[in-house]
């Protein structure tokens, strides 16, 4: 009999996985806590294997066609003025800025539409139980009755309440970078451009505009902060919208018109910069997968990327495997070393790129001139560690279908 998983989260990792799992002919039930699909979110970058398994599923050209295409990065001062830009074509299109750059909510919206006729999801619910039985896992849920699966797997993000349920919550796995960034959608002005465009000032704050691309309407504003008191994640979203105006009121650049439509977006989201640590990824009949075991947090640029390679092996693994222990022995073997050099930030790094002071802005503007220089005149691959993202750290493993 075909194996009956269960799948918590339809982001981007959720849907993934079960795109694969449906091609080894198993049977697949998606619970979402949201009332229906999350098309909101940031812009993301495929990179390097993950761009490589969308080409395994015959999705590249869709994705492709669905881009911003964004130019490039530019980092400019308080009067606009560019200090260094660093265009998209930077060793092969692995720079600040990915060649594949999509809006999450078309990705999101992707995997939905290439997995709904085959998958069962269920959106409104969440998993409040899951008891290991030996043979089989029965899970509680919300709203629906309880339910018997083969297995379960944890794809529901940086703060998944479903891996405590698991996994406990005396440890936390969160490792926190010591930052907040708030993510929404603003209009669309022509000064906006093709290329993203990110400013400091000082207090470590971050101001950052990437539009959406030809023929679009909007641009995805960014605030990140580093001198931000901790707890802002628990607030709702009119107390963080308030405390945004406060943290940024005094920043300068095109930040009065990013708060001013901040007011009126619908799509606000806030969320704590860190990274998920877990010494397994897997207990009994359960397996995590994507944010909720290995977030390598947003500034890596490797978060979809990590998702969309985790999916793939463990879908893998578990057509690959009669016994779950060694799908999921397998599926940490390969992954791990890839996770964790994904989660190996720059040196400095978040520190660095966020100052708290006019001389410590100045001093990082000065450094990506030297850097931006050195990427036009051919020595871009001395600055590689700082530029690109490790997305070329693993070797797919190839399975029949």
């Amino acid at each position: 009999m075909p194996k009956n998983i269960l799948i918590s989260g339809a982001g981007i990792a959720g849907p993934t996985l079960a795109f694969w799992l449906v091609r080894y002919g198993m049977k697949v039930t998606v619970i979402e806590r949201a009332p229906q699909l999350r098309t909101a979110g940031q812009t993301i970058d495929i990179r390097g294997a993950g761009l490589e398994v969308v080409k395994k599923m015959g999705l590249e050209d869709i994705i492709r066609a669905k881009t911003t295409q964004e130019q490039g990065i530019n980092f400019v001062d308080r009067e606009n003025r560019i200090q260094a830009a660093f265009p998209v074509e930077t060793m092969g299109g692995q720079s600040f800025v990915s060649e594949i750059e999509i809006v999450r909510g078309e990705l999101a919206t992707l995997l939905y539409d290439q997995t709904r006729n085959d998958v069962e999801y269920i959106f409104g619910d969440k998993i409040t139980a899951i008891v290991d039985r030996g043979d089989r896992v029965q899970a509680s849920f919300a709203k629906e009755a309880d339910r018997d699966f083969d297995l379960v797997v944890i794809a529901d993000g940086q703060s998944s309440k479903t891996r405590e349920l698991v996994f406990g919550s005396s440890t936390s796995p969160i490792y926190r970078l010591g930052q907040y960034t708030s993510y929404f959608s603003i209009p669309y002005e022509e000064s906006d451009g093709t290329w993203s465009r990110w400013y400091n000032a000082p207090g470590g704050k971050v101001v950052l505009l990437r539009p959406d691309g030809k023929g679009t309407t909007t641009t995805r504003a960014f605030l990140t902060i580093s001198s931000s008191p901790n707890g802002l994640e628990k607030l709702d979203v009119n107390g963080q919208k308030a405390e945004m105006h406060k943290l940024f009121a005094d920043a300068g650049w095109e930040t009065p018109r990013i708060l001013s439509a901040m007011e009126k977006s619908t799509d606000f989201y806030l969320q704590e910069v860190a990274q998920v640590k877990m010494d397994t990824w897997s207990k009994g009949r359960v397996a995590l997968l994507g944010d909720a075991g290995y977030c390598p947090s947003p500034i890596s640029g490797m978060g979809t990327s990590a998702a969309i390679v985790g999916a793939y092996i463990l879908a893998g693994e578990i057509a690959r495997h009669k016994d779950h222990k060694d799908a999921f022995a397998s599926y940490e073997t390969l992954l791990r070393p890839y996770i964790t050099k994904a989660q190996s930030l720059p040196p400095g790094a978040p520190r660095f790129a966020t100052p708290q002071t006019e001389w410590g802005i100045y001093i990082l503007n000065t450094v990506l001139s030297v850097v931006s220089f050195g990427v036009r005149v051919g020595v871009a691959r001395f600055f590689k560690r700082f530029l690109s993202p490790p997305a070329e750290s693993i070797t797919l493993p190839t399975y029949d279908i």
